[in-house]
């Protein structure tokens, strides 16, 4: 077969640095604009100076196979010879097969394989700016393996958008060439004004459609976020004259992918997902209508529950769109937003390693023995312990961290670590099951019911979506084949579920409406009047994400008989002892648990002492310390003295201590109200050692001592420590009382006979010299049978009147 003879790209210009580069430090960093033509034209170019095979990583299994049927195109051979494809469930590979285009997860299975890449001289990484967490992993592992195996292996990261030279710091300062230009120049045309805001997005994106036909000519790509996007935008589009609508999705099957892949007798309308921003050259395209929105998982990982969100697409992802309209022509692209609005996009879109689930990346980490790989962005520390624990849970990691033989065996697996669980357990028979949760919902808009999709599995009705059954269908048979005989034979397929998802089996809240607590600790609802509303127990295999209460789309019920045959180990009676902040008082109970979800449930009359006083010391943090006059005059007294040495006694501190001074105190006491009585005084002074309440009594005494001998508290709440007594008490005082290190006088409130205050004072000697004198003469009148002296230094204190008649 005669080779053609292949057009000029824009990368050509590029090749002769790349070949040197690669030859002189064994990596690179290529950089070049959507259009270029890198992923077709760089791996023949190396072909004659790697030895071994080149392993080129594409993000989809679509592009992976254009890729490979494209370069085998331009030797002239079939697919399988020179240029061969591996992709889940299909492999055109052969002896001769010197580049080999995989889809990205295979490359870690080769390398948890045999770590050393035997026959492999150089690896890819094409598309490498849609930071999917496999290619982040995968060059990770490449980095130690060239690190530390195999110093001859080549790394060449492709890339059109991403800035290069975070990656090139990464693989040691690897050199960066830049490809110039695309392959044809393509004019950006944007909206005059935002679309009105009442129009629906997929009416404005078809009127956007409908304005490139009439303006244009050729082939027209559209970018919209999913596949419920392109349907509505296909309905709207139809009975355009003179062409043909052609969908482009991921879930869609080969055939299908092709139609819109090849060329067509009228003017083509693709509708596609991102699936077609990288990788692809559509024949015919000269015109792309950029929605301007992408779908993307978000994963929570205190919920564990991953949830799809659809978003405005970064300044990134709309230039590798609006690449494609210059793949094969001078090109025109529309845009749903206006020029304006561009600047507020963001730059690039999120790693998945930072927004996904890392339950299967914490799982070959564990595989491959260590967690410190050279990531472009490091897995982030909580949502990669909470991965861990779930995967412990699953029994794929040891206590220690390691992983176990039954880790091996689903890191093995083709699934997520979650439903490879339930396979191995299970066996063949969870195989439909687990293709089913793999996939997307054949019966979307329908009732949450996994028995039903199930059912439509075996026979499909006429609300299933046919292609994606016989997607589930060819699945199931090829993961049944890769299992063995069931380790927990005849389990009903909710017991099946609920050994993919143990921390979502749920127990009905008390009350009508359909609510239920997760064993995981979440909640979950569902509208009422569905098949499974009136459960009392349910798996649930799909939720929305809602961190409030995450609304069920796909579950099944189970009977707690089946709950209790599948997790015996795990359900234990609890005994719990812990304040009620509802009904303001200790409950003591003992309860059957199987995570957060109670099956029984009993009072526990002899709780311990000790466990009663932590369940109020918790009831005492929520209302509050209770500050009574007593304790509250004792910790003003310690505040007055108190040094850096001495205990901090404000409310923060002291409630961060409580355990260690104050837990001896509330024995017995289960209520509010015993709480809110609780004298903090005794507790409070055993905080201070023998020496400092010593120095506390002296430089702050409780009670102040007047010349009679009685003990009158001194109150210490206020700027100056203060007491009250009657003014003839204080006869013969001549010195003012004062407390605290810094002699801090006391304020004095001298009160008449009949117990009024006449005088309050701060220098008790300047009263006697200066203002008494007018007391005196004002108090002699009202009080003639109390002593009223001219000088009161010299008079004895008393509080006794003169006999009447006197």
């Amino acid at each position: 077969m005669t080779s053609p003879v292949p057009s000029p790209l824009p990368i050509d210009d590029a090749l002769p640095d790349l070949r040197a580069a690669l030859a002189r430090a064994g990596q690179a960093v290529l950089q070049a604009p959507p259009g270029a033509g890198k992923t077709t034209r760089v791996p023949l170019a190396l072909l004659g100076q790697v030895t071994g095979r080149i392993l080129m990583l594409e993000p989809r299994r679509l592009a992976a196979r254009a890729a490979a049927e494209r370069m085998a195109e331009t030797l002239g051979e079939a697919v399988g010879q020179t240029v061969g494809y591996r992709i889940r469930g299909e492999a055109k590979v052969s002896r001769q097969t010197r580049i080999e285009v995989v889809t990205e997860g295979i490359l870690t299975r080769m390398i948890q394989s045999d770590p050393e890449l035997p026959g492999i001289g150089l690896v890819i990484f094409d598309e490498f700016h849609e930071r999917s967490l496999n290619a982040d992993l995968g060059l990770a592992l490449c980095l130690e393996i060239r690190g530390a195996l195999r110093d001859d292996l080549q790394l060449l990261v492709m890339s059109a958008t991403l800035d290069a030279a975070p990656v090139a710091a990464l693989m040691g300062d690897a050199p960066m060439i830049t490809s110039q230009g695309r392959a044809f120049p393509v004019e950006t045309r944007w909206l005059p004004r935002p679309p009105d805001a009442s129009l629906r997005f997929e009416a404005a994106v078809a009127a956007l459609v409908r304005q490139a036909v009439q303006e244009t000519s050729g082939g027209i790509l559209v970018f919209l976020p999913g596949e419920g996007e392109i349907r509505r935008v296909e309905n709207l589009l139809q009975g355009l004259l003179g062409c043909t609508l052609r969908p482009l999705f991921g879930a869609m099957d080969f055939a299908a992918q092709r139609l819109a892949l090849a060329p067509a007798d009228q003017r083509k309308i693709v509708l596609a997902t991102s699936i077609a921003e990288t990788s692809l050259t559509i024949p015919d395209i000269r015109v792309v209508v950029d929605g301007g929105r992408a779908r993307r998982a978000r994963f929570d990982a205190p919920s564990g529950m991953s949830r799809l969100v659809t978003e405005r697409v970064t300044r990134a992802e709309a230039e590798q769109r609006r690449g494609r309209a210059g793949r094969v022509a001078e090109g025109i692209c529309y845009r749903l937003w206006t020029r304006g609005e561009e600047g507020g996009m963001q730059a690039f879109p999120p790693a998945e390693i930072e927004a996904a689930d890392l339950t299967g990346l914490a799982l070959e980490l564990a595989l491959w023995g260590a967690s410190d790989l050279p990531f472009l962005t490091p897995p982030h520390p909580g949502v990669l312990a909470e991965a861990r624990a779930l995967l412990a849970d699953l029994g794929a990691l040891g206590p220690e961290g390691g992983i176990t033989a039954h880790g091996r065996e689903l890191a093995a697996l083709p699934l997520h670590p979650r439903l490879g669980h339930m396979l191995l357990m299970a066996g063949p028979a969870a195989a439909p099951l687990a293709a089913l949760l793999a996939e997307r919902d054949p019966l979307r808009g329908t009732p949450p019911d996994l028995v039903a999709r199930l059912k439509a599995i075996a026979r499909p009705g006429a609300d299933a979506h046919r292609a994606t059954i016989e997607r589930i269908r060819s699945e199931a048979r090829r993961l049944a084949a890769q299992v063995k005989a069931p380790r927990l034979p005849d389990l009903s397929p909710a017991q099946m579920a609920a050994l993919a998802y143990p921390d979502r089996i749920g127990l009905r809240r008390a009350g009508d409406a359909p609510r239920w607590v997760l064993s995981g600790g979440k909640g979950a609802a569902m509208a009422a009047g569905l098949p499974l509303s009136g459960a009392r127990m349910i798996v649930a295999t799909d939720l929305d994400g809602d961190l409030r209460e995450a609304q069920v789309r796909q579950a099944v019920a189970i009977s707690e008989a089946e709950v209790r045959a599948l997790f015996a180990d795990r359900i234990h009676w609890v005994d719990l002892c812990e304040w009620s902040r509802r009904d303001g008082k200790v409950l003591a109970r003992r309860q059957e648990r199987l995570g957060a979800l109670v099956l029984a449930d009993r009072p526990w009359p002899d709780a311990p002492p000790e466990a009663v006083a932590r369940a109020a010391l918790d009831g005492l943090r929520q209302l509050g310390l209770p500050w009574a006059a007593p304790a509250r005059r004792l910790r003003a007294r310690i505040r007055l003295v108190a040094t850096d040495a001495w205990p901090d006694v404000s409310d923060e501190a002291l409630l961060a201590r409580a355990e260690d001074w104050l837990l001896p105190h509330l024995a017995n006491r289960k209520t509010d109200a015993d709480l809110r009585a609780l004298d903090l005084t005794e507790a409070l002074r055993n905080l201070l050692d023998w020496d400092q309440q010593q120095v506390l009594d002296r430089l702050a005494p409780a009670h102040f001592e007047t010349p009679l001998g009685r003990r009158i508290p001194i109150d210490y709440d206020g700027d100056h420590p203060a007491i009250e007594l009657r003014l003839q008490e204080m006869f013969g005082v001549k010195t003012h009382p004062t407390v605290g290190t810094n002699r801090l006088p006391l304020r004095i409130t001298l009160l008449s006979p009949a117990q009024r205050p006449v005088q309050v004072t701060l220098d008790l000697p300047r009263f006697w010299a200066s203002s008494y004198a007018d007391v005196r003469k004002d108090m002699r009148g009202q009080y003639p049978r109390h002593p009223w002296p001219e000088d009161p230094t010299e008079a004895d204190p008393t509080l006794r009147a003169k006999p009447r008649g006197t």
